[in-house]
């Protein structure tokens, strides 16, 4: 903390924006992604990194996708990835708490998940 005395909350943007802009100051290069259904992501290309644009429910990666950088965070109700309308082989823990920001990567028709941050 930079000076505890005068604590500035977040509250004029939501907490995917403020990832979205963190992410920027980073040097990452992302695009924002929208759900087709509250929840409901399609990723029909990849030519940057995305940001989902709400926390995410389900996410299929189209035919055609081979590869795709996706962050994200999971709803209360997250069910999983999608390659294809085929359930895909996912490695990593996700825990749908609707405020953790996570990294999904498709490669070789597998996604990896990495925790984004602490």
């Amino acid at each position: 903390m930079i000076n505890t005395n005068r604590i500035v909350p977040v509250m004029a943007t939501d907490l995917l924006t403020l990832y979205g802009n963190i992410l920027t100051i980073a040097g990452e290069t992302v695009d924002a992604i929208q759900a087709t259904d509250p929840g409901v992501f399609e990723v029909e290309s990849a030519d940057n990194d995305l940001l989902a644009a709400e926390p995410i429910k389900t996410m299929d990666f189209a035919d055609g996708v081979s590869t795709a950088t996706v962050y994200f965070i999971a709803d209360y109700n997250f069910a999983g990835f999608t390659i294809d309308g085929a359930t895909a082989t996912v490695t990593g823990d996700i825990n749908a708490d609707g405020s953790t920001l996570y990294k999904a990567e498709l490669a070789s028709g597998a996604i990896t998940v990495t925790q984004v941050g602490f």
